[in-house]
């Protein structure tokens, strides 16, 4: 009957599903395609402040709302086989009688409109962590998930895109995807900011670091200026006036010691007046050489306890997808993402992973 009408059959959800595991697979092999699925167990969808709040966003438009609810039931039954969020666009794959490409097309926020909320959010926010994790002031949230001057895209800024025959703006198989980038920002928040063309880094205030490290480096200068000769018991080049007058008082009797050998009858040679001078320089500058090579920093050790939450720290640092930063370990993105679940657990890492790990930490600190 559904033929007779032009409607193709229905295929069931689990040989749709087979169906497009053999196409991805195909096309990991022959594109080298890194495939993100959108897995969800259960029935929530997204449980993150920035999870929760782009589905929320996006029902909150009438002309969305009756499309919404059948991509659920998709997303949910693991028919998006693949979902990539890039700077201004969302690119995924769909199953459905057959495996549909969907592209979405995102503005990059106003620049106006992203000053105006850093402005908002200024002094408020203590670290990468607590922004990504959503763990904000309730003035904050309301700021950045503002219905028309937050962060997430109004309809206007967004442009759909599917290969299906549904002539409709939104089909079932973009709507599933709305909902996949909702489970995505979950385990990837980041991803949200790299979407709207920001660094979400700078909605950090980093004022009170650089005061206090401005401090910090006063304290070093004095230590440096008026502390090395006590510490190491030399001459610093460019010291002050003081300082030199007491290098000159030390240096005095050790002349004054030598004058019984210059009483014989022999007087002294050029080379032996143009020794004492050298004598008291040389030291000086060798130890400030010496001084110098140590100055660098030791690079930073790998952390003994490693967590889900140094995970994502790192490779929010790094400006990296997970996809790409389990291509710098060697392992999946769904291991990246498991990983950084577990945020304060320690990670129960394999030898060869922890072994790539230790390197990745070496190039990158």
């Amino acid at each position: 009957m559904s033929r007779f009408y032009g409607w193709t059959p229905y295929v069931p959800v689990a040989q749709r599903r087979a169906s497009a595991k053999a196409e991805m697979e195909r096309l990991k092999k022959k594109k080298g395609l890194i495939v993100q699925p959108v897995e969800i167990s259960g029935r929530t969808i997204a449980a993150s402040f920035w999870g929760k709040g782009w589905c929320d966003h996006m029902e909150s438009f009438h002309d969305y709302a009756n499309r919404l609810p059948r991509g659920r039931t998709y997303v949910r039954n693991g028919s998006v086989c693949h979902l990539e969020i890039k700077a201004g666009s969302i690119e995924a794959m769909v199953s459905g009688s057959q495996l549909y490409n969907v592209v979405i097309s995102v503005a990059p926020i106003a620049r106006m409109k992203w000053d105006a909320v850093k402005a908002s959010c200024a002094g408020q926010i203590g670290s990468l962590i607590d922004l990504l994790r959503g763990k904000l002031a309730n003035g904050v949230m309301e700021v950045v998930s503002h219905r028309n001057t937050g962060l997430f895209p109004l309809p206007g800024e967004i442009r759909f895109h599917c290969d299906c025959p549904d002539s409709a703006t939104m089909c079932k198989h973009i709507a599933a995807v709305l909902y996949g980038v909702g489970a995505r920002l979950d385990h990837a928040p980041e991803k949200l900011f790299h979407l709207r063309g920001v660094n979400h880094e700078e909605m950090v205030d980093v004022s009170s670091a650089i005061v206090a490290a401005t401090g910090a480096g006063g304290s070093r200068r004095r230590l440096a200026a008026t502390g090395l000769d006590d510490i190491f018991g030399i001459d610093m080049a460019g010291s002050g006036g003081d300082s030199g007058g007491a290098t000159a008082g030390r240096a005095a009797p050790s002349r004054k010691e030598r004058k019984p050998a210059a009483a014989h009858p022999s007087p002294p040679t050029g080379k032996a007046k143009t020794a004492a001078p050298a004598q008291g320089a040389k030291p000086g500058k060798k130890a400030a050489k010496d001084i110098a090579s140590v100055a660098p920093p030791e690079p930073k050790p790998f952390p003994k306890r490693l967590t889900g939450a140094v995970i994502l720290s790192w490779r929010s640092s790094l400006g990296e997808t997970q996809g790409q930063f389990a291509s710098r370990i060697g392992v999946s993105a769904g291991c990246i993402s498991q990983w950084e679940k577990k945020l304060r657990q320690a990670l129960q890492v394999r030898e060869r992973a922890l072994e790539e790990l230790k390197r990745a930490w070496g190039e990158t600190h």
